[in-house]
């Protein structure tokens, strides 16, 4: 008889423990999925083996009453090096065994009679490309295969202007990993850009060499996916952030692409950092692989561990094609208005377009704000429509004439007459998407015109066909969200228009100036990516902030050192470590009295110079989601301090657990907004 330790699959703080079961099954070992008798209740429940226990180890009076598995899922188990990761999480994350160990299980069931459902799509072979290395892609590939070769965890930060080539760097560094009969794992921060990775890599390895995971499957196809992978029938994952817990063994490299953006964030329990994961996984003595991080942008934090040797720096500094960068102009939209133009459109983007359409270009043209406009308003008295269960304004939607919140969903018909004096005064401000759609196809009506957002893009498809008709030049002008400005290669785009630059300049978060010098340095990428130097347009109401016209210059190198002499003034990342603690209840004051709890014994635990990093809990940015209100306790960590930090909130955890709260408390780390 052998005995070991289950975490139990029940989401609640007070069973998140490691519970003692004997077993008799030889075959079950670390990370096996099994069932087992748990408390009172006559169904057996799930649970996953996280240690072996020695019988010395037990008391002896203890032994006779410790139930036995009944049985083991030889479908799914876990390996030690993701086990190992599971609990790292649990402790760097500060969540619960069984949020850390879903991550590396499957979503959905055993595929049925019939065989694997295919889930890459057939490639345009008149889209392939045959790819000779740049000296400076060589030079690049020389050092990663080195370090392959070498079989040692190392990390590398790949800065390189849009158009440089990062991803067949990126191939060529997978085909040096498999060459070591070893794994690959290529991460993209959307499902969006998820096609022409995909595309690239089954040119060049072949369609049954990769596998695919994101969240746009259905559960079957990622139970198959998933399946195909812990067999090792394929040796290449490519996915958005969760498919960094993929189940591969040996795994040797991990790629994360753009990997400045937010997205690689998790927003949900367990609030992860998936570039940490990544280190994790590839550190573990089982794998001793290489972390390759690829941006145009890099995040302040990555560059900066750049700059202290964390990760070893590789620059491309020329497009792959040596065509020269896009050349970029600012138009000040506060001029526009003095000059009588009330349009979202400038008069020198209409000529540009224009001028363009006519040489046989297309046009790309961002705007980070779905819907058409961003909120409804009583010139009369005031009123402004909100969701009844989050309390934010609603989005108007002229398709069908709706409101909508874009956090829960809520919908409503938008009012004629005000609801609360019953004027007609009521008035759209704001612009959104649809609005740009709507004026570019007035001003632009013998062009094709797509638009793709949240709103435009919910069938399934719809985003892949729209991308694949823009390539083959069906499509004239592209007007999109962020969706349209990560990563995306088109050949014939001559102009990369921002519609509205100050979108994420007016976030209150100490990341707006980077979010903002990121998207409009990605977004601008995107022309002139063929045989000619594209244009870029750029329309702000703040022409002369440091983070638009850095980024108009295409200058990463100053921007990167105003940034950093602001977040070394205010004590922000790379220079701390920042602590987001969000208390949810359906009742406010019970919300606002679990903060105030954690805060008085956060405090407790601390030494004066540590308290004064503590801020008093206030009510969250946004204050009410769903009908459930929220406070937020934020602190600040001093560099190096995060463990010692983590273990106090741990402690608070702990104490809690006995507790019978009505709240939740969820802790973030370095969140990415602090909404």
């Amino acid at each position: 008889m052998k005995y070991i330790d289950v975490v139990i699959d029940n989401k609640s703080d007070s069973t998140d423990m490691l519970y003692t079961y004997a077993c008799e099954d030889e075959n079950v070992k670390l990370g096996s999925k099994v069932h087992v008798p748990f408390a009172r209740s006559k169904n057996l429940r799930e649970g996953y083996v996280i240690n072996t226990v020695s019988e010395d180890s037990l008391d002896p009076a203890v032994i006779p009453k410790i139930r036995k598995v009944d049985h083991v899922d030889d479908e799914i188990s876990l390996t030690e090096e993701m086990v190992s990761t599971a609990v790292w999480m649990r402790g760097r994350y500060i969540c619960r065994y069984i949020d850390a160990i879903h991550c590396f299980t499957p979503v959905g069931s055993k595929a049925k009679r019939g065989g694997l459902e295919s889930v890459i799509s057939d490639r345009d072979e008149e889209d392939t490309i045959s790819k000779t290395l740049t000296p400076e892609q060589e030079a690049a590939l020389e050092i990663i295969a080195q370090a392959i070769d070498r079989h040692e965890a190392e990390r590398f930060l790949i800065h390189g202007v849009t158009g440089s080539g990062k991803t067949e760097v990126y191939i060529r560094s997978a085909e040096e990993t498999l060459k070591k009969g070893r794994g690959v794992i290529i991460l993209v921060p959307e499902i969006s850009l998820t096609g022409q990775v995909i595309d690239r890599f089954t040119e060049f390895f072949g369609d049954d060499s990769v596998a695919v995971l994101h969240s746009r499957l259905t559960q079957r196809q990622r139970y198959d996916q998933w399946q195909r992978i812990h067999r090792g029938d394929v040796r290449i994952v490519i996915g958005a952030r969760s498919a960094v817990f993929a189940p591969v063994e040996n795994l040797g490299l991990i790629v994360v692409d753009e990997e400045h953006e937010a997205t690689y964030k998790s927003d949900y329990t367990p609030k992860y950092d998936t570039v940490e994961v990544a280190i994790k996984r590839l550190q573990d003595n089982r794998n001793r692989g290489v972390l390759i991080l690829g941006s145009a942008t890099p995040s302040v934090v990555s560059y900066s561990r750049s700059q202290e040797g964390i990760y070893k720096l590789i620059k491309l500094t020329k497009r792959y094609n040596d065509v020269q960068m896009p050349s970029a102009e600012i138009i000040d939209m506060r001029q526009e208005l003095k000059d009588g133009n009330r349009s979202v459109v400038s008069r020198r983007m209409v000529t540009a377009i224009n001028e363009q359409l006519r040489a046989g270009k297309q046009v790309m043209l961002l705007m980070n704000r779905r819907g058409y406009s961003t909120f409804i308003s009583c010139r009369e008295c005031g009123y402004v429509a909100k969701c009844p269960t989050c309390g934010l304004s609603l989005t108007y939607h002229n398709s069908g004439r709706m409101l909508e919140c874009h956090y829960c969903g809520h919908t409503e018909p938008a009012p004629d007459i005000c609801p609360e004096c019953g004027s007609r005064y009521i008035r759209y401000f704001g612009t959104g998407t649809e609005k740009v759609e709507e004026e570019i196809r007035q001003l632009f009506p013998e062009s094709t015109v797509e638009r793709i957002d949240l709103d435009s893009v919910k069938k399934k498809g719809e985003l892949s066909r729209k991308l694949k008709a823009f390539g083959k030049g069906k499509i004239d002008i592209l007007i999109g969200t962020q969706l349209i400005a990560k990563g995306l290669d088109f050949r014939n785009v001559g102009l990369a228009g921002i519609i509205s630059a100050d979108v994420s300049l007016n976030i209150p978060d100490y990341r707006s100036p980077e979010r903002t010098f990121q998207l409009i340095t990605q977004a601008a990428g995107r022309a002139g990516r063929g045989e000619e130097p594209g244009k870029v347009i750029i329309q702000t109401y703040n022409p002369d902030h440091y983070a638009v016209t850095l980024a108009a210059k295409q200058d990463f190198n100053s921007f990167y050192e105003a940034e950093m002499k602001f977040r070394n003034l205010m004590g922000y990342p790379p220079l701390s470590d920042v602590f987001q603690i969000v208390f949810t209840a359906n009742d406010p004051e019970i919300a606002g009295r679990g903060a105030q709890n954690w805060y008085e014994a956060i405090m407790s635990r601390m030494t004066e110079d540590e308290q004064r990093n503590v801020f008093r809990p206030q009510e969250a940015y946004m204050s009410k989601i769903r009908d459930t209100y929220r406070y937020s306790l934020v602190i600040k960590c001093p560099k190096g301090q995060r463990r010692h930090y983590a273990d106090i909130l741990r402690e608070v955890k702990e104490s809690e657990k006995t507790k019978k709260n009505e709240y939740i408390a969820v802790v973030d780390i370095n969140p990415y907004s602090f909404r």
